[in-house]
Formats: C-alpha cells, sequence, structure tokens
C-alpha cells in the first residue's frame, strides 16, 4: 500500500511537470516549439512508465471527420497505437468513409451508445456534431477534441481541452511569410470546403496579403484530376496568380501535378497545409516552399494520455494544448519525414 502511494504521488508530480511543459509551448520559433515538445514527450515518458503498471484496459473511441482517402490522418493513427500500447488502453478509430458530416454524427451517437471510457473527436462542423457531443456530456463521458475547431468552441461543447492548432491564425502565419516572398494574388485550393475549418485556414492566408478570399478560393472536390484540371484552369484564367495554398496532401498532390504542366510554374510560391513524402519531395525540389505543419503526432499521442490520466485519476493538463502551427522546410524536413507515410 505504501509503495502504491509512493508511485501515485510520484505521477501526480510528474503530471504537474507535464503541465508546465505543455505551457511553456511558443510558436515563435520553430526550433525552441519542438524543443520543449521534446521535454514533454520524455516527462510522460516517465509519468506513463510509473503508472502503466495500474492499467484497467479502458476503452476509448477516436472519431475524425476524415475520409478513407486521407492518408494525413495516418500519423494520427500510428501515434493512437503506440499511446495505447503504452497506457494499455483499447482505442477504436472511427471515421465517415467518404467524409459526410452527417454521418460523422451518426458515428459519434452510436460511440456514445457503447458507453466508452472516453471520446476523442474533431470538430469538422461545430453546428452539426454540438447535437451529438452534448449527449456525452449528459451521460458523463469524458470527452478532448482533436484537429479541427477552436479551444472556444471545445469549452462549449463541455469538452476537457482541445488538443489542435487555430485555423485561422495558422493560415494568417502562412499567408505573412507568403507576402514576404512577394505574393499578391492566390488561389486556395479547399478539397473540403463543407468543413468551417477549411474556409478559416484560406481567410486567415487572404487577409494577410490583401487578397479577396471569394475570388481567391476554388472547391476542388476531393477527385485527384478534377482537382488538377481545375487548378490548371484556374491558373489560364488568373495569370497575375504568383501563390498557391492547398490545404493537405488529398489536394496539395494534383496541384503538384497541374504546376509541372504550366508555364511560369517556377514564379508561384506554393504552401500546404500538412504533410505526406509526396509534400516531401516537393520540398526538396523547391516545388513548395513550405508545409504548415500541425504537428499529428502529437494530436493523436497526447489525448490518448490525457484521457488515461482523467479516468485513472482525474487529473488533466489545466490547458489546452497548441499543436501548432510549426513549419516544414527545406531546412528541417528530414527530421520529420520519417513520422509521415502508412499506418505502422
Amino acid at each position: 500500500m505504501f509503495q502504491n502511494r509512493v508511485k501515485l504521488k510520484f505521477s501526480f508530480l510528474l503530471v504537474g511537470e507535464a503541465a508546465l511543459s505543455l505551457n511553456r509551448l511558443s510558436m515563435e520559433s520553430d526550433l525552441m516549439f519542438r524543443k520543449n515538445t521534446a521535454i514533454v514527450m520524455v516527462t510522460l515518458f516517465l509519468l506513463t512508465t510509473a503508472i502503466s503498471a495500474q492499467a484497467n484496459q479502458e476503452r476509448f473511441v477516436l472519431i475524425s471527420h476524415a475520409p478513407d482517402s486521407d492518408s494525413w490522418w495516418n500519423t494520427i493513427k500510428n501515434a493512437v497505437k503506440e499511446a495505447s500500447t503504452t497506457m494499455q488502453v483499447q482505442v477504436d478509430y472511427r471515421n465517415p468513409s467518404t467524409g459526410d458530416l452527417a454521418d460523422m454524427a451518426r458515428i459519434i451517437e452510436q460511440a456514445i451508445a457503447s458507453n466508452p471510457d472516453g471520446i476523442i473527436v474533431s470538430i469538422a462542423d461545430f453546428d452539426v456534431l454540438k447535437k451529438p457531443l452534448k449527449k456525452a456530456q449528459k451521460k458523463g463521458i469524458p470527452v478532448i477534441t482533436i484537429n479541427s475547431g477552436t479551444a472556444k468552441q471545445s469549452k462549449k461543447l463541455g469538452a476537457l481541452l482541445h488538443v489542435g492548432q487555430e485555423e485561422y491564425d495558422a493560415g494568417y502565419g502562412a499567408g505573412i511569410k507568403a507576402k514576404s516572398s512577394g505574393v499578391k494574388q492566390f488561389l486556395c485550393v479547399n478539397h473540403y470546403i463543407t468543413n468551417p475549418a477549411s474556409i478559416e485556414r484560406c481567410q486567415g492566408y487572404a487577409d494577410a496579403i490583401g487578397a479577396t478570399l471569394t475570388k481567391s478560393m476554388i472547391d476542388s472536390s476531393q477527385d485527384p484530376s478534377s482537382i488538377e484540371k481545375k487548378v490548371q484552369a484556374y491558373l489560364r484564367r488568373n495569370p497575375e496568380t504568383n501563390g498557391i495554398l492547398t490545404l493537405g496532401p488529398t489536394s496539395a498532390h494534383p496541384t503538384i501535378r497541374a504546376l509541372s504542366k504550366v508555364k511560369n510554374a517556377d514564379n508561384i510560391h506554393f504552401s500546404t497545409f500538412d504533410f505526406s513524402d509526396e509534400i516531401a519531395a516537393a520540398i526538396d525540389n523547391s516545388v513548395i516552399a513550405f508545409a504548415i505543419d500541425q504537428q499529428p503526432y502529437l494530436q493523436g499521442y497526447m489525448p490518448v494520455v490525457m484521457l488515461s490520466l482523467y479516468v485513472r485519476y482525474g487529473i488533466y493538463p489545466s490547458n489546452n494544448m497548441k499543436a501548432g502551427p510549426a513549419y516544414i522546410t527545406l531546412k528541417n524536413v528530414n527530421s520529420v519525414r520519417s513520422l509521415a507515410g502508412t499506418v505502422r
């Protein structure tokens, strides 16, 4: 009994250290951002080592808005798998196969009906998802929100906290970097326009460079060949365009191919959200200037750890966790390349 008390006190001390480390995360510098992230991960490793023997095989459900074709979420899946092994919990991953948000709402209701110990969910559309997520709150099921949505929306839903990036701020930061490279007119290739977070990304970029979003954004759909054709057509109609923003691998990959077929592509500043092997190769070849990294590994790993701590001991960090934005450029692309790709 005395040894268990010592372990528990040690766990609480480590949790305090982890919370302080989380609060120090800064977006002012990529180097400092990643350094602080490393501190958090080391602290959590010590914590989980101390408490893993007390695991009770809790079951959590992670529900994302991503369609099956969205490879970016593979990094989150890998992180969830590793965190569930470390914490000795079960985590079920569920998603709408086509990205339909009404289907996502139904999946959330099904998850709640199964009475899990906790739910991790992306706020793809607050208005669509607030009703089913309020049911989780009424049933006393703890929720952590990730990725899409804002900290304010997360709080309104009664979630413990939000792990992700502010989408408008991320877009604005990308726009500031593009403006410094001379971008005045841009194209936002929006492949999931039904998600309000996507428009926030484009709007932030537009505001940063002083452009009008309605003239600068296309609903590209998610079909690769359609995206490629729409990008080419837009650039032919708007030859003054000297900047492109894509919102993830789904739209980035076809845009890379489109640029290989248009004139003056070298004069277009190309940036994208998120990361993949193909995006890494485009950065290597100076086709893409930078990728906006919201550190999906943290978005997958940290919520599993936090829910485990909350369910077992009633403790969790007092603040939301900003996972981004950070920027992947030619200087640091190799350091993050290994985290992207297929599900391990």
